[in-house]
């Protein structure tokens, strides 16, 4: 379900940027995004998480199952005419992070050991950091003020669900 979050929140960003954008589930991207103004098509590879408290500094892995994962993305861009992008979401208790950048950027800027490309979205404040001061990565920051909100206890197995919303 936050797949889906992740995938119709970076769809509503691009829209509202003028792109023209499609969720299409295809093997190895999520979104396929069209700019009318430069001609720019992106082909998206989505991955969204959910933190709870005390894991919200850890990584997001971009891609599983190694370089076969990152193979897919390359070629259904290559089959759609796109350029490869990673979309990260990342939401927490109080809000959360989208992430937007290319392929491409994303290597030059960040390599794991001995030059390999990265495959991981670190989610550490060095990280997240560096991601907000960098022009070529797109943020969006979402905070969450949650009022009235009576489900943010997990509710016992045996309660009846009148309990939960009393007269």
């Amino acid at each position: 379900m936050i797949g889906d979050f992740g995938e119709h929140l970076i769809c509503n960003w691009l829209s509202r940027s003028g792109f023209e954008v499609a969720i299409v589930d295809h093997t190895g991207i999520d979104i396929v995004a069209y700019n009318p103004a430069n001609k720019q098509r992106l082909g998206i590879s989505v991955k969204a998480r959910t933190r709870f408290p005390g894991t919200e500094t850890s990584d997001v892995r971009l891609f599983p199952r190694g370089d076969s994962d990152r193979e897919k993305l390359l070629d259904a861009c290559v089959a759609f005419g796109c350029e490869p992008w990673l979309g990260v979401y990342v939401e927490a208790t109080k809000g959360g992070n989208l992430y937007l950048a290319s392929l491409r950027d994303f290597d030059s800027m960040y390599t794991a050991m001995a030059g390999r490309p990265c495959r991981a979205w670190r989610m550490t404040s060095r990280y997240t950091n560096a991601y907000s001061a960098n022009a070529n990565v797109c943020h969006v920051k979402i905070s969450v003020d949650a009022s009235n909100w009576r489900f943010a206890q997990a509710r016992p197995r045996n309660a009846r669900s009148a309990n939960l919303f009393p007269h």
